[in-house]
């Protein structure tokens, strides 16, 4: 916590009280002085900034409202402030932690369609999607907001449509109220230990050093993309599961292995950065293999993935659940040549949108294989 604590940018957040439960990420070095009831932060001057040309905004009428909310490329250009911070937090990343969440609960078996148990997942929903999921994805803009301002300069960072005070403001609220919420499942549950909280503040600190430096996983196209992946599969699962019942060693295995497909699955919003990766030196896999070879890397690892889970069904005894997860990475691999294959920069949305269901399906019988 306390590496989380020294890097923050220059705000005064007044209005928060004192609270251990957690604090952001965010781009320059701080100093942070508890004041009775409040924290005052400073920001310390830094040596180094890449400076960009940013034009004040998209061309109009270029963009999509949709897109916009939705938090994806090809958004309309927005003043309004709360379009604008929900366009940060990406709406559209939010559902493979949602659906990792249902497939925690149905791997452990003990969910049931209860008042009381579906509060609960929604509870658990609303904690992994748009507070702690919504918090990696805008510090990860604001981290990122030299690359966009190359890339995608009509962002609301670096086109300045937002604030530096209300960016970090968002952050700080996105986090301390997914925390609250990972702590409150733990009592609702019952748990001695609390183990959500632990998950939460875990993947939190993975989200920080994932986008921040010194370390900026994302830096590293194998750890960065697998820390991603993990983080959309394996965190949401442990938590729906560690809800409703234990976890056990063979399914956090079971699902860091799936996190191998969600490796792949990051490298798909790798080719869209390339220019920018590569100005700044990042070595995402694009940049550091080629498009060609990135894309192979790409599926191989999506499907690969899939297939092992397969066999390993298969090798437990569970072969109708293994021939369901071969039949659902089917339409995966044909999409893979319809769109990824051809141009990853130009179908990455529609390869998305049309692959990506059979894998989540995937995932949930998987989960629903481990249940019995």
């Amino acid at each position: 916590m306390a590496s989380l604590l020294n890097t923050v940018p220059s705000i005064r957040l007044s209005s928060f009280k004192c609270n251990p439960l957690r604090a952001p990420h965010l781009s320059y070095p701080i100093s942070l002085t508890p004041s009775r009831s409040r924290f005052v932060v400073r920001a310390a001057e830094t040596d180094s900034e890449v400076k960009a040309t940013v034009p004040d905004k998209a061309p109009p009428a270029s963009g999509s409202s949709i897109n916009q909310i939705l938090g994806i490329k090809g958004a309309k250009q927005e003043t309004d402030k709360w379009k604008i911070r929900v366009q940060l937090t990406k709406p559209v990343t939010w559902p493979p932690l949602v659906w990792g969440v249902v497939c925690g609960a149905a791997a452990s078996g003990n969910f049931h369609w209860t008042p009381e148990d579906v509060a609960k997942s929604i509870v658990c929903m609303l904690m992994s999607g748009p507070f702690l999921t919504g918090y990696t994805q805008t510090i990860n803009d604001w981290y990122d907001r030299e690359i966009d301002a190359i890339n995608e300069p009509y962002r609301p960072i670096p086109s300045g449509a937002i604030s530096e005070n209300e960016v970090i403001t968002q952050i700080w609220v996105l986090l301390l109220g997914g925390l609250a919420l990972g702590g409150l499942l733990d009592v609702w549950a019952g748990h001695d230990t609390p183990v959500i909280f632990y998950l939460a503040l875990g993947g939190s600190l993975l989200s920080y050093i994932y986008s921040a430096p010194p370390l900026k996983l994302k830096q590293n196209g194998w750890i960065g993309n697998f820390a991603l992946g993990s983080s959309y599969i394996s965190l949401p699962w442990w938590a729906g599961q560690a809800l409703f019942g234990t976890l056990t060693p063979d399914v956090i295995v079971l699902t860091l292995l799936y996190s191998i497909a969600g490796l792949g699955i990051a490298i798909v919003n790798d080719f869209k950065s390339i220019e920018g990766d590569r100005a700044m030196g990042l070595q995402s896999l694009p940049v550091a293999f080629g498009s060609e070879t990135a894309k192979w890397i790409c599926v191989g690892a999506i499907d690969l993935t899939q297939l092992s889970v397969a066999g390993y069904l298969f090798s437990v005894g569970k072969p109708y659940y293994a021939l369901a997860l071969l039949g659902l990475t089917a339409p995966q691999i044909f999409f893979q040549f319809k769109y990824f294959l051809k141009d990853p920069v130009k179908y990455d949305v529609k390869y998305q949108a049309s692959a990506q269901p059979f894998l989540v399906l995937g995932l949930l019988v998987t989960a629903l294989a481990t249940s019995h």
